[in-house]
C-alpha cells in the first residue's frame, strides 16, 4: 500500500517536472540552447583583423619610441649638452602634452565615430599617426618634434576607440567578437619589441641609409618607420567595409550617443569601478622616465660610420622602461639615449 503511494508520487513528480520543462518560464527553465556556430572568416574578414592586429601593434610601437629618441633628439635640436637643463624641461614637455592632447581627441574620437562611422575614422587616424611620425623625424626644430609627436597621439587614440567600435559591430556572433577583438588587442603588446628591434637596425645600418637632414641620426629613422603601417592600408582601403550596425542605426535616423552616467548604472557600477581605478592609480608609475644624466658618445673621425654606429652601441649601458602598454614589466634596451654622428 505504502509503496504503490509512492510509486504514484514518483510518476507524478515526473510529469510535473516535463511539463514544466516544456513550458515557457516554467520554474525549471528550458535548457540553454547552444550558440550556432560561427562561420568561416571570409578572405575580407581576414583583412579587417589584420589591419585591426596592425593598427594596435603601431600603436604601442609608435607611444613607446618616444624614450629611446628623445635625448639624442633634443641634444641635435636644442644645440645643448647632454646634461643641459633645457634637456630635461622638454623632455617633461615632450611626455605630458603629447598624453593631454592624446587624451582630450581620444574622447572626441568617439563622437566623430558616431558622427562620421568606424571605417573612416579609423583610416584616417592611422594615416594621421603615420604621417605624423615620419613628419616629426624630419623635425628641424625642438617645437616642431612636439608638435608633430601631439599629432601622434591623437591619431594613435583616436584609433584605438574606432578599431574597437568598428571590429565589435563587424562580428555578431559573441565568442567570435570577443575572440576577435582579444586577440588583435594582443598585437599591442608586441610593439615594445618592434620599436627596439627598430632602433636597433636604425643605429646598425643607419650609415646605409639615405641622408636625413644632412646626417644619418638613428632618431630620425626610428621615427619615420612610423609610416610602415600606412602602407597596406592604403592600399586595400577600398576593399575595407563599413559596420553594418552603424549603418542602419544612421540610416533609421536611431543613432545616438550614449550618457557617460551609464558607466555608473547598477548593472555596470562595479565594472567601471573596478577596471578604471587600478588602471588609473598605476598609469603614472607605468610611464618612462629617461635617466637624468645620459653622455651622447661620438667616435673619432678617422672610424668609419658603420664602426662608429657599433662602438656607441656597445659603449652605452643597458636602461630599463617599465611600460603597461606592452605587458613587459622590464625590457633592457641597449643603446639609448644616444646620438652618434661625426664630431662638430
Amino acid at each position: 500500500m505504502l509503496s504503490s503511494g509512492l510509486l504514484r508520487r514518483s510518476r507524478g513528480t515526473t510529469s510535473l517536472v516535463r511539463v514544466l520543462r516544456d513550458v515557457p518560464g516554467g520554474d525549471l527553465g528550458t535548457r540553454p540552447e547552444p550558440e550556432p556556430k560561427p562561420d568561416p572568416l571570409t578572405p575580407i574578414q581576414w583583412v579587417i583583423v589584420v589591419i585591426a592586429a596592425i593598427g594596435f601593434a603601431f600603436d604601442s610601437y609608435e607611444l613607446l619610441m618616444l624614450p629611446l629618441i628623445v635625448r639624442p633628439a633634443l641634444v641635435e635640436l636644442l644645440h645643448v649638452a647632454p646634461t643641459a637643463r633645457e634637456i630635461n624641461d622638454w623632455v617633461g614637455f615632450m611626455f605630458y602634452l603629447p598624453a593631454v592632447a592624446g587624451g582630450v581627441f581620444g574622447l572626441l574620437g568617439g563622437y566623430l565615430t558616431d558622427l562620421l562611422g568606424r571605417r573612416r575614422v579609423l583610416v584616417w587616424s592611422i594615416l594621421l599617426y603615420a604621417f605624423s611620425a615620419f613628419a616629426a623625424g624630419l623635425a628641424t626644430s625642438v617645437e616642431w618634434l612636439l608638435f608633430w609627436r601631439c599629432c601622434t597621439f591623437v591619431g594613435v587614440c583616436v584609433e584605438f576607440v574606432a578599431a574597437v567600435a568598428w571590429l565589435s559591430e563587424l562580428f555578431p556572433n559573441p565568442k567570435q567578437r570577443e575572440a576577435i577583438v582579444g586577440y588583435t588587442q594582443t598585437l599591442g603588446s608586441f610593439g615594445g619589441i618592434m620599436v627596439t628591434a627598430g632602433y636597433y637596425l636604425a643605429v646598425t645600418y643607419g650609415h646605409a641609409l639615405p641622408e636625413v637632414r644632412g646626417g644619418h641620426e638613428a632618431w630620425r629613422y626610428t621615427l619615420m618607420s612610423g609610416v610602415i603601417p600606412a602602407i597596406p592600408l592604403i592600399i586595400i582601403r577600398p576593399f575595407l567595409p563599413d559596420s553594418p550596425v552603424w549603418r542602419a542605426k544612421k540610416a533609421a535616423g536611431t543613432l545616438k550617443r550614449p550618457s557617460f552616467g551609464e558607466l555608473f548604472q547598477p548593472q555596470f557600477r562595479t565594472t567601471t569601478i573596478v577596471t578604471t581605478t587600478p588602471a588609473a592609480m598605476s598609469a603614472p608609475l607605468c610611464q618612462p622616465r629617461p635617466p637624468i644624466c645620459s653622455t651622447v658618445i661620438r667616435a673619432p673621425s678617422s672610424a668609419t660610420p658603420k664602426r662608429r654606429m657599433r662602438r656607441a652601441a656597445k659603449s652605452t649601458p643597458g636602461f630599463a622602461f617599465p611600460s603597461a602598454a606592452t605587458g613587459l614589466s622590464a625590457m633592457p634596451m641597449r643603446s639609448a639615449y644616444r646620438s652618434v654622428g661625426p664630431p662638430r
